[in-house]
């Protein structure tokens, strides 16, 4: 046997053997492939291979992505950070003045009905600080009246609040939510829930009850902390008798009411798991009451920023995606960090039209 045919001999040996180890090497990546992917819920025709021989992963995994996608449901649109009230926990501070304009406002909103929106809940800062509320009301008739959304809602400390303004949209309005600490007005100077000397209580107790006259569903807010986790409120929700009764565990958020770039500083405000679950034992006669520890607030919400945002607050801070009005709501919602089991658990999903609520005006 001559030497050049024992090298092409060798030669060929060699091309077989790179030639099946390649083959075995591409066998093992698409059995991992197919693991990884059906573990992800991508199963059967989506795993065929093309016409070279590949599987074209992006395709897949964004075909994917698109039939798991998160629904936004319900979202809380901050379309204000400014606010005239000054409380020291608040976890969406006053760091910016922007306001989208409202033609820009209502493309997002549109693009969220699209994604299968039924709930919007408006809120801020102060939404009503906006024009005099009238920015608010023209969104919240919009919502209502052109994208049919089954709930429209507000959060609002209640200040600014005038009767004119449900003469001319409570109609579109499904809830109100007023956000109130204390039935002590010391004790609502103290935190900051206050204007001046005014009597943050004299407004709750009138625009509960407009929304009484004006069929609108009324909602309280309260953020528990250390200067009301003692008091006993069952004398007052009960008189005014809200729909839901929403109570909060203080939150700490870094950048907004915690860190070294943070207007408020929180920390003297927070108190304990069990201070926060003696607070509910002590008011668990309140049929209405729906408690929010850290744990269920932090990642149960799509929140929007006044960009149009959404804020991942899984790691105690803001982090945003893109605006939806650049990138579209499937996309950006990718990154808000919503953990829908939490959501549920919360009691988020609720009858939240009003024309299903069956309430005795």
């Amino acid at each position: 046997m001559t030497d050049r045919l024992r090298l092409a001999m060798s030669f060929s040996t060699q091309v077989v053997f790179v030639k099946m180890s390649l083959q075995l090497c591409i066998s093992n990546i698409q059995h991992i492939l197919t693991t990884v992917l059906a573990w992800i819920g991508v199963r059967g025709p989506q795993l065929r291979l093309t016409s070279t021989g590949k599987v074209n992963l992006v395709k897949v995994l964004q075909k994917n992505i698109s039939q798991t996608a998160t629904t936004p449901s319900s979202v809380n649109y901050h379309f204000t950070r400014q606010c005239n009230y000054k409380c020291g926990f608040c976890f969406h501070t006053a760091k910016t003045s922007f306001v989208l304009p409202i033609e820009e406002a209502k493309r997002g909103l549109q693009l969220l009905k699209q994604s299968g929106l039924e709930k919007i809940n408006f809120s801020g800062g102060e939404p009503f600080l906006q024009d005099r509320g009238d920015f608010l009301g023209k969104l919240v008739q919009y919502c209502k009246q052109d994208l049919h959304l089954p709930s429209v809602s507000i959060v609002s400390n209640g200040s600014l609040i005038r009767e004119k303004w449900f003469q001319k949209y409570g109609q579109y309005l499904d809830i109100l939510a007023i956000s109130c600490d204390s039935f002590d007005e010391d004790t609502n100077q103290t935190i900051g829930r206050a204007q001046g000397r005014k009597s943050h209580l004299d407004n709750l107790f009138k625009v509960r009850e407009w929304c009484r006259d004006y069929k609108v569903a009324f909602k309280i807010n309260s953020v528990i902390n250390t200067f009301n986790v003692d008091e006993d409120m069952r004398e007052n929700i009960s008189e005014l008798n809200p729909v839901r009764w929403k109570v909060f565990q203080c939150l700490l958020i870094d950048g907004e009411n915690a860190g070294e770039n943070s207007l408020r500083e929180a920390k003297r405000f927070v108190i304990s798991d069990q201070q926060f679950q003696d607070f509910l034992d002590r008011h668990s006669t309140i049929s209405c009451l729906v408690p929010e520890s850290n744990q269920k607030m932090r990642d149960s919400y799509l929140i929007l920023d006044e960009y149009m945002r959404f804020l991942d607050c899984r790691e105690g801070r803001k982090d945003p995606s893109k605006s939806i009005l650049d990138v579209g709501v499937e996309e950006a919602i990718q990154f808000s960090g919503f953990d829908e089991k939490m959501f549920l658990k919360r009691g988020g999903k609720y009858v939240w039209s009003k024309a299903d609520m069956r309430l005795e005006w």
